[in-house]
């Protein structure tokens, strides 16, 4: 992992959740679909997928969202998602993570 931790950008299409599965992934050297129980806690532990992607949705009038960011604790690492797809690691320095 690179000091001052990793980043993604996401491509637009891409679920924020799905972006943070394979974000975390590359920053642990493994393929997305490793990244899962017992080795891995389930993204569905810390946060629900489904609204992650639903807060960086468009919105009913098909305008993209202006701003804003959200952060969790997930697999060791701080992660935060941007509104623009934007997924950036921090490696945690809580054991609880």
């Amino acid at each position: 992992m690179v000091e001052g931790g990793d980043s993604s950008d996401a491509q637009p299409t891409k679920p924020p959740s799905q972006a943070v599965i394979e974000t975390v992934a590359d920053a642990e050297g493994i393929e997305s679909v490793e990244l899962a129980p017992p080795q891995y806690e389930s993204l569905h532990a810390v946060i629900d997928p489904a609204a992650l992607d639903a807060l960086f949705a468009e919105r009913s009038n098909g305008a993209t969202r202006p701003g804003g960011a959200v952060s969790f604790p997930f697999c060791g690492y701080h992660v935060t998602v941007g509104y623009d797809g934007t997924v950036t690691l921090e490696e945690s320095t809580d054991p609880a993570d």
